[in-house]
């Protein structure tokens, strides 16, 4: 048979791709535990994508199974040899500021607009073209490909454990959930509570009630918006005249409104990845930074100061006492992405930390654990995830990182990250694309894209790392 002409073969599927990938960026697939149930254990709309792909699966002639909701995976071909492709159906909640709606996605200047365009639904589309060509083309491979769904993978991946205590460990794999060329590194990942017990401290000496403080939807994504309701005696002229000072000062946007009964403070940061939350810039960090120097009750200036002696202007552990970098993966991060306290109520902070390679986890969580115990403050919902590396001379990255070479001319340097992927599930496994060298990066962010030419590409790579490690 004649050499495959891979892209070729894309751009004869391109608006069928498209197609596909538009209906699935169009399923609102954020978790919600409140429309959860049986098959459906990550909530309806989850489902619903889970269940969108598979029937594509079934469409197309290809061996499907829904894992009960949690995953689900679509394969082709025969052999006792497994190779594993895996991507993931949630997407992170959408936040505010998008040009156009994020569940209706929208073609400009040769991009696709959408939440989950980038992060994972176009790529986990691009993977499942990528197999129906190899079908389609009557390749013959002697192993056999499973493209495997996730549902959670932005938030528990309870998806992936559950489905590998019911189904076969691939022999390798890779996931389409990050950078090319090729990943071979992962940090360790630490999320975590940090909680506090209301204490009944009683109100003397104040001018405001903390009554208030939300910001951050995910742990691992950097919180845009932030809001504190404060009630109390003090000047409202005076305190309004502060915050428009602060915002100014600090080139922030926000503002305070009155009402009847309270203040309310508002500021807004710019979302980003919490793999990297010194790229963005945390609302809810900068409005603890302003209340700091309001005279507030006892308890919620306790909360406060501790937000302070912590996590402002320490992205990298340094206040913590957990800074720490090496030459694979490079510096510990720390991003704060989820904030709830109401007075006289127990509060918390959820943090997500991520450690390099060699780092410890135990002793890691030793130090936050006597830090935040100053503040009458502990750890709960402990989650770890070890770090993870691939030898660069496993037949895995050499097959990958010829193809891609030979796909773009491009030398395929073998990277690390600070981003978590499913690959760290596998016992053999590596994140492969779809993020090109010198594009912007996207995910978790307003105005999320992929660019269609980008999409095509990615496809066409994919197809033949996929036929190559299965032939």
């Amino acid at each position: 048979m004649a050499q495959v002409q891979w892209l070729d073969e894309v751009y004869k599927r391109k608006d069928q791709l498209v197609e596909e990938l538009v209906k699935f960026l169009s399923i609102e697939s954020i978790l919600d535990e409140s429309t959860a149930g049986s098959g459906a254990p990550f909530g309806a709309k989850i489902a619903e994508a889970l269940q969108f792909m598979l029937d594509l699966g079934e469409r197309d002639g290809f061996r499907t199974r829904n894992v009960d909701g949690y995953a689900g995976h679509i394969e082709y071909g025969h052999g006792e040899e497994l190779i594993g492709v895996l991507a993931h159906v949630d997407v992170v909640p959408a936040g505010d500021g998008w040009t156009t709606h994020p569940f209706d996605p929208s073609i400009r200047d040769g991009k696709l607009y959408a939440r989950g365009a980038i992060d994972d639904k176009g790529p986990a589309m691009a993977a499942y073209f990528a197999m129906k060509m190899i079908k389609e083309l009557g390749l013959s491979v002697s192993k056999r490909i499973r493209l495997i769904l996730g549902g959670d993978e932005e938030s528990y991946w309870r998806c992936m454990k559950y489905y590998f205590e019911r189904e076969e460990m691939p022999g390798m794999g890779f996931t389409p959930d990050a950078d090319f060329p090729l990943i071979i590194a992962e940090k360790g990942f630490l999320d975590m509570k940090v909680m506090g017990t209301s204490e009944q401290a009683r109100l003397k000496g104040y001018e405001w009630v903390l009554d208030e403080f939300v910001a951050g939807q995910r742990v691992n994504m950097v919180p845009d918006y932030a809001m504190a309701k404060l009630t109390g005696p003090g000047d409202v002229f005076d305190l309004k005249m502060k915050v428009q000072e602060f915002l100014m000062t600090h080139q922030i946007q926000g503002f305070a409104e009155e009402a009847d009964d309270h203040l309310k403070i508002i500021m807004k940061g710019r979302a980003h990845h919490g793999s990297e939350p010194e790229k963005g810039l945390n609302a809810a960090l900068e409005l603890a930074r302003f209340l700091k120097e309001v005279e507030l009750d006892v308890e919620g200036a306790r909360y406060i100061q501790m937000i302070n002696d912590l996590f402002v202007d320490s992205f990298f552990g340094e206040k913590l006492g957990i800074a720490q970098e090496d030459d694979r993966v490079g510096k510990l991060t720390v991003n704060a992405g989820v904030f709830q306290y109401k007075h006289r109520e127990d509060h918390y902070v959820r943090i997500n930390v991520r450690y390099p390679i060699k780092g410890n986890s135990s002793e890691i969580l030793t130090e936050i654990e006597e830090k935040v115990s100053n503040y009458g403050m502990r750890l709960t919902d402990i989650d770890h995830k070890p770090a993870h590396f691939c030898e660069p001379e496993h037949p895995l990255v050499q097959t990958l990182a010829r193809v891609y070479e030979e796909q773009t001319g491009q030398k395929a340097e073998l990277m690390a990250i600070g981003g978590g992927t499913y690959a760290r599930t596998l016992d053999t496994g590596v994140a492969f694309g779809p993020v090109f060298p010198g594009k912007p990066e996207t995910a978790h962010q307003k105005d999320e894209f992929i660019e269609l030419e980008d999409l095509f590409k990615a496809t066409a790579i994919y197809a033949q790392a996929i036929y190559e490690l299965a032939k």
